[in-house]
C-alpha cells in the first residue's frame, strides 16, 4: 500500500461528512465571535463590571490591538487581499466547478471570516478615528461581536444546508 493512499484512508478527503470538518466549523466561529479584535470579550463586561485597571487593561489591550490590526491593513492590505481573492476564487472554481468537496469545505470556512477580517478592519478605524474610550469602546465591540455572530450563525446555515445536500447528492461512498 501506497503510503499517500494509507493518508487518504485516515484523512477523508470528504468533509461534509467528517466529523472533523464540523468540528474545526464550531471551534472557529466559536473563537471568533470570543476574541473581538483580539480582546477576549470577558474583559469586556469585566472593565463595565469592575472598572478601574479592568478597564484600563480592556482599553490598553484594544488600542494595542487596533494599531496593530490598522497597521497590517496599511502595509499589506493590497497583498492580502490579492492572496485572499485568488485563493478564494480558486477554491470556488475548484470546489463548484470541478467539483472537489475539500475546496468547497474550505471556501465555505474561508469566506465568511474574510467578511469578519474585513468587518474587524472597519472597527478598528472606527475606533481610533472616534477615539472611543469607556462606555462607548464596550458598545461598539459589543456590536461588533452580534455582527460577527450573526455572520457566522448564516454561515453555519449555509455550510450545513450545502453538506446535507453534498451528502444525500453524492452517498456514502462518493460518485
Amino acid at each position: 500500500m501506497d503510503w499517500h493512499q494509507t493518508v487518504f484512508e485516515v484523512i477523508d478527503m470528504r468533509s461534509f461528512s467528517n466529523l472533523w470538518f464540523w468540528i474545526a466549523l464550531a471551534v472557529m466561529w466559536s473563537t471568533a465571535s470570543h476574541w473581538v479584535l483580539g480582546v477576549p470579550f470577558d474583559m469586556v463586561s469585566r472593565a463595565a463590571r469592575l472598572g478601574g485597571q479592568a478597564e484600563t487593561d480592556f482599553e490598553d489591550m484594544v488600542r494595542i490591538n487596533v494599531n496593530r490590526l490598522l497597521l497590517i491593513a496599511e502595509e499589506a492590505g493590497l497583498i492580502l487581499v490579492s492572496i485572499g481573492s485568488f485563493g478564494l476564487t480558486a477554491l470556488a472554481v475548484l470546489g463548484f466547478g470541478f467539483g472537489l468537496e475539500f475546496a468547497q469545505a474550505l471556501f465555505l470556512l474561508g469566506l465568511p471570516m474574510t467578511f469578519v477580517g474585513l468587518l474587524s478592519v472597519r472597527t478598528a478605524a472606527q475606533i481610533r478615528r472616534r477615539g472611543l474610550s469607556g462606555a462607548e469602546l464596550r458598545r461598539r465591540l459589543g456590536r461588533h461581536r452580534v455582527a460577527v455572530q450573526a455572520i457566522g450563525v448564516l454561515s453555519v446555515l449555509v455550510t450545513t444546508m450545502w453538506g446535507m445536500y453534498m451528502n444525500l447528492a453524492v452517498g456514502p461512498f462518493g460518485s
